[in-house]
């Protein structure tokens, strides 16, 4: 991260300006005539996320326009620039950024590249000056934090089973003093882990629940729950080829968590921290778990199997059971878990379901703040009859039509959590489909900075 950036002054470095529709025009009055001339005849139009790069005297590359809306740039603006800008040296200039942390954090994030298995490297990343305004401590720490996520999700299931998932959670504990407990094969079932273990017995790596701490105990009580599911075949409800393709980043929701806790921790944040990520892979074999099974959990609830392919929701509740046991003050659960919060809300947003109307709705003010959007989803309690079971306590999936399924899994993991004062869970899709300016196809970190200030501003300062 900090090769992305230099000091305050450097003698070669060019000028990015920010400018809107508005802007643009007054440059224009006092720019050069062949500068007037090129933009004018290039088509630039100061559009969002549009780039002019500005010729010098002697055909040199002397700076570049960017385009941002009327609130004066961001995240998303400079992460564009970033990404097209040639190889070098820039500075920005603006009448007034609308947030000198979130465009100095998009021009780092805008360069990110998976290039662990290239034989080359990509082409040289481009240096920003700090802009003047800038917390570069803050900065730092939410780049790390994404790349750290988008390492974890990008790296093959071969790579990053749970194994390796519970090492990338070691390291991380080394590096700032927490500590970890495993609970590791088949001491899930004796120590109380029952759908745990389950879900991941017919795999050859074995399945384990990892367990972070951080933090005096006279803190409040904050708990992170992900879903660390590292390869997803469906199950014996096996995936066609195509929905498979990129179950590697199933484990989505445990990065997340570890992600949140490293910027928690990096911190110094005045909680009492706790991170609970159940790592398994939903494999195929002889002992694999079962559509129409019966499984225990740790909360003593019985539930009929609807669908292997479910299984997120099973290694999340006894985790969930565990984090409630503390009675902590807030439990927040991360989780690439169903389709059908894509089908409500595509790639980019989150559904956000939380039992309490008030942190519900400062989390989505928060998060839209920092360009880190999610959606506030109904946990629908009509809708909770949809998971009985007529020979079980309850059935994992909706019985009905094929509706709300991802209010359904909502549903089905509170019934885990009755002690806590909040609980937040969030169906993330940590993926980008395709390229766009600033975000390469592959894992994208979603909700980590717009949680870690809602954290921030609920906790304040270590």
């Amino acid at each position: 991260m900090q090769s992305f950036f230099t000091g305050d002054r450097h003698p070669k470095a060019r000028t990015v300006r920010l400018l809107d529709e508005g802007g643009l025009q007054s440059w224009l009055a006092s720019a050069p005539e062949s500068l007037r001339r090129w933009v004018t005849e290039t088509g630039f139009r100061a559009r969002p996320g549009t780039l002019a790069l500005l010729p010098g005297d002697a055909g040199n590359l002397d700076g570049a326009l960017l385009g941002v809306g009327a609130t004066g740039g961001g995240l998303r603006d400079t992460a564009s620039a970033a990404d097209r800008l040639p190889p070098g040296v820039y500075r920005l200039a603006a009448e007034g950024l609308s947030s000198a942390d979130l465009c100095a954090l998009g021009w780092a994030l805008g360069q990110y590249r998976f290039s662990r298995y290239l034989s080359e490297s990509p082409n040289g990343e481009s240096v920003l000056l700090w802009p003047e305004a800038a917390d570069r401590t803050e900065v730092l720490q939410a780049g790390e934090a994404d790349r750290f996520v988008r390492d974890l999700v990008n790296t093959p299931a071969a790579d990053m089973g749970p194994a390796e998932l519970e090492a990338a959670a070691r390291g991380l504990a080394e590096e700032f003093g927490a500590s970890v407990d495993v609970v590791l094969g088949d001491d899930l079932l004796s120590r109380g882990f029952p759908a745990i273990h389950a879900v991941g017995r017919a795999s050859t790596t074995a399945p384990r629940l990892i367990d972070l701490a951080w933090g005096d105990r006279g803190r409040p009580a904050v708990t992170l729950v992900g879903k660390g599911v590292c390869f997803d075949t469906g199950g014996l409800d096996i995936k066609p080829a195509s929905a498979m393709r990129h179950m590697k980043k199933d484990m989505g929701g445990a990065a997340h968590v570890l992600g949140l806790a490293r910027m928690i921790m990096a911190s110094g944040l005045p909680v009492r921290l706790r991170v609970l990520a159940p790592a398994v892979e939903n494999s195929i074999a002889g002992n694999a778990y079962r559509p129409g099974d019966i499984l225990s959990t740790r909360k003593g609830l019985t539930v009929e199997i609807g669908n292997t392919d479910a299984e997120g929701r099973m290694v999340l509740c006894d985790a969930l059971a565990l984090a409630d046991e503390e009675s902590p003050e807030l439990i927040i659960n991360m989780a690439t878990l169903t389709g059908a919060a894509r089908v409500a809300l595509g790639p980019e947003l989150p559904a956000l379901y939380c039992d309490d109307d008030e942190t519900a709705r400062r989390l989505v003010e928060v998060c839209a703040a920092e360009e880190d959007p999610v959606w506030h989803m109904p946990l629908w309690q009509p809708y909770a009859d949809g998971l009985s079971s007529p020979i079980a306590d309850m059935n994992h999936i909706n019985s009905g039509p094929p509706m709300a399924g991802s209010i359904y899994a909502a549903l089905y993991l509170k019934r885990f959590v009755e002690k806590a004062a909040a609980f937040v869970h969030l169906d993330l899709y940590a993926w980008n489909p395709k390229a766009r300016p600033g975000r390469p196809e592959g894992a994208e970190c979603q909700s980590v900075r717009g949680l870690f200030r809602y954290l921030q501003m609920r906790y304040g300062a270590g």
